[in-house]
């Protein structure tokens, strides 16, 4: 029982403090960590909380790698 409400209360303050921008990404992690944590024990709450960070965190890299791509020239416009 304290699982789950340690679990909850970490979901509720990651919904809280995050911004429709910096939700990408969270839904599709959030999901699979929630299986995933169901499966290993019971968890799932705890799981979901884990793969929506997750989730955030590889959409951020994912953006900055386009980022970085398009700030680069590419060698036929340079020719």
């Amino acid at each position: 029982m304290k699982s789950f409400v340690l679990a909850s209360v970490i979901a509720a303050g990651a919904l809280a403090t995050a911004s429709p921008a910096d939700a990408k990404g969270c839904i599709k992690g959030a999901i699979v960590g929630g299986v995933a944590g169901h499966y290993a024990g019971h968890h799932g709450m705890l799981g979901a909380a884990a793969g929506c960070l997750y989730g955030r965190h590889h959409a951020k890299e994912q953006a900055r790698q386009r980022q970085q791509q398009q700030a680069q020239p590419s060698q036929q416009e340079k020719l």
